[in-house]
C-alpha cells in the first residue's frame, strides 16, 4: 500500500490525503500515518524541485573526484558541504561524482578549491552544466 501512497505523490506531491486515500482505498487518516511513517524512515521527502538557474545560480556542473584510501570518507566530507547536492561513491573513471549548486564563477572556483584540499582527494574534473534539458523523479515504485 506504501507503494502506491508513493506513486500518487510522485504524480502530485500537493495532492491531498483524502484524494490520495480515495485512489488506494485508504481512509485519509490512514493515509496521513503512512506518509508520515515514510518521511519518519527517510524513504520519502515532500519538496519543491526547482530550476537552480532560475533562482540565480548560474553554475552548475558535475565534479569528478579521483581519491586514494578510504573513498567513503572523502565522499563523506564532499557531501557535508552545503553546495554540494548530490554525491556518491561510484567505481569506473572516477570514485566520486559531486554535483554542485554555485552562485557564480568566483564561488564555483572555491569550492572546487575547496575539495581539492580535502585530504585524500588526487583530482578533480569539472564538467559544467549548460542547460538544464531534464530533471525528473517520476520513476515510481516498481
Amino acid at each position: 500500500m506504501s507503494k502506491a501512497i508513493i506513486e500518487q505523490l510522485q504524480e502530485d506531491g500537493r495532492r491531498s490525503y483524502a484524494a490520495i486515500g480515495k485512489a488506494v482505498g485508504l481512509s485519509e487518516a490512514a493515509v496521513r500515518q503512512r506518509v508520515q511513517k515514510l518521511m519518519d524512515s527517510g524513504i520519502v521527502q515532500i519538496v519543491a524541485v526547482t530550476d537552480p538557474m532560475q533562482l540565480g545560480f548560474s553554475r552548475q556542473a558535475m565534479l569528478g573526484i579521483k581519491a586514494n584510501n578510504d573513498v567513503l570518507k572523502v565522499s563523506d566530507q564532499v557531501a557535508a558541504l552545503d553546495k554540494v547536492d548530490y554525491c556518491v561513491a561510484t567505481a569506473g573513471t572516477f570514485d566520486i561524482l559531486a554535483e554542485i549548486i554555485c552562485e557564480n564563477d568566483n564561488d564555483l572556483l572555491l569550492l572546487v578549491n575547496q575539495i581539492r584540499s580535502i585530504p585524500g582527494v588526487l583530482s578533480t574534473e569539472t564538467l559544467m552544466y549548460l542547460s538544464l534539458r531534464k530533471q525528473a523523479y517520476n520513476w515510481g515504485t516498481r
